[in-house]
């Protein structure tokens, strides 16, 4: 096992002062990872208070088992399925704020039989549920050149994409792609490096690991159901690691914090007109990481915090 207090928890202090937490509110951490928003929570809330810690890593999940706490409630599941356990729960129907810390965990990136690290050699898994999906290597292996290249560009942003893909496609046919070492080794041969620059085979890792756990449908499909589960002023706080994810959460909040526009001559019952004229939602802030986080935590430095908070 990790040892977990290798991990740090980015921008901590500022997501749960931004989580404006009422003493016996009901609140989701939809990324539990290894419990430092969840901690941090726990001593906010009262006697009354509730929170929910949502996981798909069984890892994370035995980590979250280990609180003793009857105000806390661990769920193993993917958290586009929030609304399984709200909306469709009698017992809780609307929640007063919920946390996303999007992307992967410095502990499980540190375990090198998880195969999501560059730097250490292991199975090349990628996925944050061993048992459920397909493993990295496993799509590596069964996919074309242009498969490939289209998820390094697409979910990496990586410019080098139709090289790094003609050269596994090559490599592939001789011997299986089955290790971290290897699959980094071929990438190391096309992408000019320096010890100053990243890892060149961070983009590439990022986006193969994004895509076997579909991480951009899984934030997409959960903003749409926050809204139908928060209480009014109920908050969203949610931390992007790069700008594929802030993107997609940025575009939500401008999206539902603007008046929408009424359609023209077309009928519709009075009492809908006041719902339809509300925002949804108002931006509180948009918060990045310190000089001195980023000097103790390097990991934190593409970090960006964005809260809103529901106003109906």
């Amino acid at each position: 096992m990790i040892n977990n207090k290798k991990h740090k928890t980015v921008l901590l202090d500022e997501s749960i002062e931004s989580l404006n937490i009422k003493k016996n509110g009901t609140y989701v951490d939809c990324t539990f990872g290894c419990g430092g928003h969840s901690l941090k929570i726990l001593q906010k809330i009262g006697k009354y208070g509730k929170l929910y810690a949502i996981d798909r890593d069984p890892y994370a999940i035995q980590i979250a088992q280990k609180i003793q706490d009857p105000r806390f409630h661990v769920i193993h599941d993917i958290f586009s399925n929030i609304d399984h356990y709200f909306i469709k729960n009698s017992s809780v129907k609307k929640i007063d704020g919920v946390i996303l810390d999007l992307g992967c965990s410095s502990t499980q990136i540190m375990n090198a039989s998880r195969g999501f690290s560059f730097n250490l050699n292991g199975p090349l898994d990628m996925r944050m549920n061993p048992s459920q999906g397909i493993s990295a290597a496993q799509w590596i292996n069964q996919s074309n050149q242009h498969e490939i290249s289209y998820v390094l560009k697409t979910f990496g942003e990586e410019k080098f994409s139709k090289k790094i893909a003609y050269a596994i496609e090559k490599t592939k046919k001789k011997t299986p792609i089955l290790d971290t070492k290897k699959l980094s080794e071929i990438i190391k041969k096309i992408i000019p490096y320096t010890k100053k620059n990243k890892h060149p085979a961070t983009r590439s890792f990022q986006a193969i690991r994004i895509f076997i756990n579909q991480e951009i449908y899984e934030i997409q499909c959960v903003l749409k159901k926050i809204l139908n589960i928060l209480n009014f002023q109920g908050r969203i706080v949610i931390i992007s690691f790069h700008s594929l994810e802030d993107r997609i959460v940025k575009q939500f909040m401008k999206k539902n914090s603007t008046n929408p526009i009424l359609p023209i001559e077309i009928p519709i019952e009075e009492n809908k007109i006041h719902i339809l004229k509300k925002k949804k939602i108002k931006i509180i802030n948009r918060i990045f990481p310190s000089k001195t986080e980023i000097s103790h935590n390097p990991r934190s430095r593409s970090a960006i915090l964005r809260t809103a908070e529901c106003t109906i």
